[in-house]
């Protein structure tokens, strides 16, 4: 249920990119809980299954969009008062590499462009990541805790080519330089590792895994969690800055070890080696802001329901 002095008028919303799994779940549960969608898709194997979606339910729409065919963007955003944008790689640049920053960039610029020019919009809610967040010099040396007034630097993720880092810092960047300039009202949801069904050793957001476990900031965030994260910062009108999103922190052998078996390939049949490693590192991340926020939504919630 939408908060008090939302409308009829006022509860039609774009996903973007629609096409991956966040996106996907996003687009899901708005339409449960009784918004109209604009599901914009890059790809055409899930636009089709949208439509096949959009059959059954009248409060879905479903737009082809491309996020540097800047007509297309401004078509899926038209009357709505919402965008929860969620990049996902273009089909022909799949990985991420030293030019995915660019292109990310881009993206960032040309969606936040089109929302300035849609007078419906009211709010933005960014997808980021915590590896905006947590890459420094001083990462070894730092005792304070990170929060989302931390910023990765740029330089050192170039260094050590930390490419979903750098793309990650620089969009978000962008973005929020945009929407000040443009007066758009944003919000970002930095999600830690997302916990897909089809997670590999290969995702971007692993690159310095070890490193992050050893600093107690390796976060990993549900699926069902991060939705719910953004749908809650985009009806508290009270949300503002960024929000670091995570549900678990991998900071002991256990964990690791569990995750370690779980990102294995299926057909490795040789049996994990068990880590002796007894210690449990120090978390020093925080999503206290979050949590705050997300328990009074709850709270709202179970009294409107009641």
């Amino acid at each position: 249920m939408a908060p008090a002095g939302f409308n009829e008028n006022s509860r039609r919303v774009c996903v973007m990119d629609a096409s991956g799994h966040l996106g996907s779940a996003l687009v899901h549960l708005l339409l449960h809980r009784g918004y109209t969608v604009h599901a914009a898709v890059q790809h055409n194997g899930d636009f089709q299954s949208f439509e096949e979606v959009a059959c059954s339910n009248d409060k879905l729409r479903v737009f082809r969009a491309d996020l540097f065919d800047y007509h297309s963007i401004t078509k899926a955003m038209k009357g709505c008062c919402g965008l929860f944008y969620c990049f996902e790689p273009p089909s022909d640049h799949s990985t991420y590499d030293e030019y995915m920053a660019e292109i990310e960039v881009r993206a960032a610029h040309n969606v936040l462009e089109a929302c300035a020019q849609t007078d419906t919009m009211d709010k933005v809610v960014f997808t980021s990541s915590v590896t905006a967040v947590i890459w420094n010099e001083a990462r070894n040396t730092a005792s304070s805790v990170l929060d989302e007034k931390n910023w990765s630097d740029i330089n050192f993720c170039k260094k050590f080519k930390l490419w979903h880092a750098l793309s990650k810092t620089l969009a978000e960047k962008s973005a929020w330089a945009l929407a000040m300039d443009r007066g758009i009202n944003m919000v970002t949801i930095n999600g830690g590792l997302l916990m897909a069904p089809d997670l590999t050793i290969t995702d971007p957001c692993l690159k310095g895994a070890a490193e992050m476990y050893e600093d107690g900031v390796f976060v990993t965030v549900e699926l069902d969690f991060i939705a719910d994260a953004h749908i809650c910062v985009f009806e508290d009108v009270s949300s503002y800055g960024r929000y670091l999103c995570f549900n678990h922190v991998i900071n002991s052998s256990h964990d690791a070890d569990k995750l370690a078996h779980m990102l294995l390939p299926t057909s490795d049949s040789s049996p994990t080696q068990r880590s002796n490693d007894t210690r449990i590192y120090q978390q020093r991340i925080s999503n206290k802001k979050l949590n705050n926020i997300m328990m009074e939504f709850e709270n709202e919630n179970q009294i409107l329901t009641n």
